[in-house]
């Protein structure tokens, strides 16, 4: 999956991003130094740390979705799975290793839980590509999921098997589950590289069929698809709670709102924009008094600020498009997560399964799943 090392005018990157995967100008390895916003997050975090790995065939292009993600601290680029120490790109890409280029996330498990980031990974590539991925052929570009524990593992196979009876795909989900061995970083200039070298990564992506695959099989989340209202219109259009909660950060009572004790199926969406926040089928009842989640239907959609109010530390929940306070997230939940996302019902709104369709939510019917 790499270009040539030579320099080339635009257009020629472009053409050869239809044919050739990801390229780079060297094969030796290098000591990984972490970019300055990773050395920062490393040295502010002093908590819990956990790692998932995943191959899902070029590099570059897993790597890139999980940046930015709040609770990920890092994402390396790198080899796993194969049994040979220290390999080089140039043995790995040529298939002369028994390795797979994959990526490796740490993240902060009190922030997000590993089946948020499995949910992620499914959107990157394709998971029922066999013998490769796009355009990149060979046992090195196959996907798989390397698991670090029993959790991880039954996680990934839960996740695998909803994924595969939801009807999303033509094809059997191929994606092995694997028991993670190694992992070795990938050499520094293919680190961050869609930040390196952004019209490459964006012509491969583009000219490997990526995009397209993942345009044509998952709904578009962007603050384009689900665009917040001006503050005018908001304050005539809420009620003076749901404007308390959403723009002044208020907390609504508890037992007192209208989701907690909610247990008709469908989902809940940012009143603000309208994006999909939560499933029915990760609401549970956690004796809080507020609607609790597992886990939202793609964390992608919210920020995670810490909170410092009230002389206490906590991790504040934020719609992202809709830039509005929905709650907090507690690290006391229930299996596979662990996570309890605290809603504020006045900051959501319930579409009913029956009514999904209708107001445009029908992607969304397969996270829906009946109890």
């Amino acid at each position: 999956m790499h270009l040539s090392p030579k320099p080339y005018t635009m257009m020629l990157s472009l053409f050869l991003g239809l044919f050739m995967a990801c390229s780079s100008p060297s094969e030796q390895n290098s000591e990984i130094e972490l970019s300055p916003s990773d050395s920062e997050k490393m040295e502010a975090f002093s908590g819990k740390t956990e790692q998932a790995t995943f191959a899902g065939g070029c590099f570059w292009c897993v790597e890139a979705p999980f940046e930015n993600v709040d609770g990920v601290i890092t994402v390396i680029s790198g080899y796993a799975g194969g049994k040979e120490k220290n390999p080089t790109y140039g043995e790995v890409s040529s298939g002369k290793t028994s390795h797979r280029e994959s990526v490796q996330i740490t993240y902060d498990p009190e922030v997000i839980s590993y089946s948020e980031l499995v949910d992620i990974f499914w959107q990157t590539y394709d998971p029922t590509d066999v013998g490769g991925s796009f355009y990149d052929r060979g046992s090195q570009y196959e996907s798989a999921i390397f698991y670090m524990d029993s959790e991880q593992k039954k996680v990934a196979e839960e996740s695998k098997k909803r994924l595969d009876e939801s009807g999303r795909f033509d094809k059997p989900i191929a994606t092995p589950i694997i028991k993670f061995t190694s992992f070795y970083p990938a050499e520094e200039y293919h680190q961050d590289y869609y930040k390196k070298n952004p019209t490459d990564y964006y012509s491969y992506r583009k000219g490997s069929g990526r995009d397209d695959f993942i345009k044509k099989h998952w709904p578009e989340l962007s603050a384009k698809e689900y665009p917040a209202k001006s503050k005018s219109e908001l304050k005539s259009e809420l009620t003076e709670l749901q404007w308390e909660v959403t723009m002044e950060d208020a907390t609504e009572y508890a037992f007192q709102n209208e989701y907690n004790g909610n247990k008709e199926e469908g989902i809940y969406v940012c009143i603000v924009s309208g994006a999909p926040l939560f499933s029915s089928s990760d609401k549970y009842e956690s004796g809080s008094g507020w609607p609790s989640f597992t886990k939202p239907i793609d964390p992608r959609v919210l920020d995670k600020p810490v909170d410092n109010t009230l002389g206490m530390m906590r991790v504040e929940v934020r719609s992202k498009f809709g830039n509005s306070h929905l709650g907090h997230v507690f690290y006391d939940g229930p299996a596979p997560t662990g996570l309890r996302y605290c809603m504020n019902s006045a900051a959501m709104k319930f579409i009913p399964k029956s009514e999904m369709e209708a107001e445009g939510y029908g992607d969304y019917l397969w996270t829906v799943e009946d109890k």
